[in-house]
């Protein structure tokens, strides 16, 4: 693969993450102050993951069968940037619902494009994958970090008179906008998603061409059907099912930790200012990057199995910390960045493989059935049972038992860790309709 495409791929990665990097971490505490109630906000919420299942059973097999995949790309985003837009000026529940289910039935399916177009276009996915795939962390991180400095009440940093750029950074900082200000801020999230959905729909067209795979002759006219046979194969099915937990606990992170972030210590939280929320949770990001750079090697050297095995027990050691020290800000600060080992370790290991064991004309299908788990039912089961929990089970008068609330993503983890440990054996060899070439059997 030439340096050219290599960037952009490593570019249509960068603004395919940056779109859901701009939106989804405030989106937990921007809902109820739009009055919606809470089986509203979990039916906007699980639009990304009903997105998910019916990608799975349409999008994906109209990209594998029928579409080239960049045009489709580029419709995607297209019409999902603009309904995206439309959700920085839509404050009614049906609308806001119904133009986040526009965004998220086009946009769901395009992580799985976008795995394909790069998958297709590399000559070893296992060394190059994890460094473009280090462009969607890049965007993420990209998203974030600015809003540091959108979110700031800048009437109380003028008012303090700070000297020199250091001061005043570490000003702006500690005057993030709180209550009212900060919730009408937020719309600013669905805008700058939108528009960068919109650069990249005009970008796709210039990616490498990458046509439809037809259907073998043998093979049956639904890829998704013969995607989901292959979960007769017990090895294959113990990992969807992990992935099931590994998605719903990644998604526990995503429900509670912005509010244990924003909670004042008094009452069982870290007390961060608001405008930090956002890059904190992308410490984690940053630390992504280096994961990706050593992904290769991790795989070559400890094989499948066990790099997974890191991954998944990077959730509960962060738990851990959460459930145990929540008053210790720097602690909880440094602990983000074992999300680089969480995402790398465990989900892009799970994209790589897909792409060495499943056949090569429903190779796109294969990453929408683990997608199925990771973005949609994992994620669906988490946005129903996480409010409950916080809000019900956990929660005593206006305090949350953050302990409490931890402890069950941490000993998920720790049950699906040892789950793949025991029941995970992928043979040494490749069917010879897959790939064809030889993985790793640990």
């Amino acid at each position: 693969m030439n340096s050219s495409v290599r960037f952009k791929l490593f570019l249509m990665m960068v603004l395919e993450f940056f779109i859901w990097g701009a939106w989804l971490p405030l989106i937990f505490s921007y809902l109820p102050s739009l009055k919606f109630s809470a089986g509203e906000q979990a039916w906007i919420l699980n639009a990304f993951p009903i997105a998910s299942i019916v990608g799975m059973f349409f999008s994906n097999q109209f990209a594998d069968r029928n579409f080239s995949a960049e045009r489709f790309l580029a419709f995607s985003h297209l019409v999902g940037g603009l309904a995206m837009l439309g959700l920085g000026f839509t404050k009614s529940f049906w609308p806001f619902f119904g133009l986040m289910m526009v965004h998220c039935l086009l946009y769901v399916p395009t992580i799985s494009i976008t795995n394909a177009i790069a998958f297709a276009n590399m000559k070893d996915p296992q060394k190059e994958f994890g460094i473009v795939r280090m462009g969607g962390t890049i965007g993420w991180i990209l998203a974030a970090w600015p809003f540091a400095f959108i979110f700031v009440d800048w009437n109380k940093v003028k008012a303090a008179n700070p000297q020199g750029l250091m001061n005043t950074v570490l000003s702006a900082l500690d005057n993030g906008l709180s209550g009212q200000a900060l919730q009408d801020a937020t719309v600013w999230t669905f805008i700058v998603a939108g528009i960068a959905s919109l650069v990249l729909a005009a970008f796709s067209l210039t990616l490498p061409h990458t046509p439809p795979k037809p259907a073998s002759a043998t093979a049956s006219s639904m890829a998704w059907v013969d995607a989901l046979k292959l979960l007769k194969q017990p090895f294959v099915l113990v990992l969807w099912l992990v992935t099931f937990v590994d998605s719903f606990v990644h998604n526990c992170y995503f429900n509670w930790t912005g509010t244990f972030l924003a909670t004042k210590a008094a009452d069982g939280g870290v007390g961060l200012p608001g405008n930090v929320i956002m890059p904190v949770m992308s410490i984690g990001q940053i630390a992504e990057i280096l994961t990706m750079f050593i992904l290769g090697f991790t795989l070559k050297t400890l094989g499948w199995r066990t790099t997974m095995i890191f991954g998944i027990l990077g959730h509960a050691a962060r738990f851990a910390v959460y459930s145990f020290f929540p008053q210790s800000a720097p602690l909880i600060i440094l602990i983000q960045v074992l999300h680089g080992i969480c995402y790398a370790f465990f989900f892009a290991t799970v994209y790589i493989f897909v792409d060495e064991y499943f056949p090569k004309d429903i190779r796109s299908s294969a990453q929408g059935l683990f997608n199925l788990m990771i973005l949609g039912i994992g994620a669906l089961v988490a946005n129903s049972i996480c409010p409950y929990l916080a809000q019900v089970v956990y929660k005593s008068g206006e305090t949350i038992n953050f302990k409490g609330l931890f402890l069950v993503p941490l000993g998920c983890s720790v049950a699906a860790a040892v789950a793949l440990a025991l029941f995970f054996h992928p043979p040494r060899k490749t069917d010879p309709s897959a790939s064809g070439t030889a993985a790793p059997a640990h």
